[in-house]
């Protein structure tokens, strides 16, 4: 198929070593479980990786789809239970958190929160597992909603570090992320996971109401897939003059001791 064409590709360009040890993300929904049907299928040392997020019935039916594809696939799950490891559901920490930034009057929104939290746990967890590498399910469709998201926020240079693999500086305690997806479009991952019948939960996140990303999402369903290759393609070139603009050397958290920018890590931020 043409869809395992291009990612075979991709994976090829990244010069991986099939016996590294991948970490792939493990979220429930069809982009993360083509992934990791991909992976496993072109030969890569995989195993899975799941945050149970304690959120109702949506979570459960999430685990059960990741629990499933799993044993389908023969790869080890390792589960995160972030209320057991944290203390409470990622719905009570998100709304004490914002209730925090309440009164400063930084209101933080539901995803920008959850995406903090899960990038900090799949990093210092991947790291535990001896990764080399961690897999997510970002897909076209992903990448040219963020970029945009960023020029519209006036903030482009927060893409600098984008792409099918992570431009970070090389640092003991960071996990190189990839994404095999990352020039496919999300209708060709949709019909991809369907026409093999993976276990996925389609169900779109039940928080996700106040996101920025749904607005732009909204616009970018209108272009075609070739005019959101043109919004990666153009991202591309702007790429190298981003990173010297963003150029910030790696250090440690003065709390957590996880790397990050600034003296604290995002992580550490939310929750103080």
């Amino acid at each position: 198929m043409l869809l395992e064409k291009k990612v075979k590709e991709n994976l090829k360009k990244l010069k991986i070593n099939k016996k590294s040890k991948i970490v792939v993300a493990l979220s429930g929904g069809k982009d993360s479980a083509v992934t990791a049907y991909l992976l496993k299928k072109f030969g890569y040392n995989v195993v899975g990786f799941h945050i149970y997020l304690g959120m109702g019935e949506y979570s459960k039916k999430c685990l059960n789809a990741v629990e499933k594809l799993c044993e389908n696939l023969k790869i080890k799950l390792n589960i995160y239970d972030i209320k057991q490891e944290m203390g409470n559901s990622m719905c009570y920490l998100r709304t004490a958190i914002q209730e925090k930034n309440k009164s400063s009057g930084n209101y933080l929104k539901n995803c920008a929160i959850c995406g903090v939290i899960k990038k900090s746990i799949m990093n210092r967890e991947a790291r535990h597992l001896d990764a080399e590498f961690i897999a997510t399910g970002h897909n076209l469709d992903d990448e040219a909603q963020t970029f945009l998201m960023n020029v519209l926020k006036g903030s482009p240079q927060l893409s600098a570090n984008s792409g099918i693999i992570t431009q970070n500086k090389k640092d003991k305690k960071f996990i190189t992320r990839i994404k095999p997806l990352f020039y496919i479009p999300e209708n060709q991952v949709r019909k991809f996971s369907k026409n093999k019948k993976l276990p996925v939960h389609y169900e779109p996140c039940p928080c996700a109401i106040d996101s920025y990303r749904i607005q732009v999402r909204k616009f970018l369903n209108q272009l075609s897939d070739k005019e959101k290759l043109n919004i990666i393609k153009n991202f591309e070139r702007v790429q190298e003059k981003l990173k010297k603009e963003n150029q910030k050397s790696l250090r440690y958290c003065e709390n957590c001791g996880e790397p990050c920018r600034k003296k604290l890590c995002k992580m550490c931020e939310l929750m103080k």
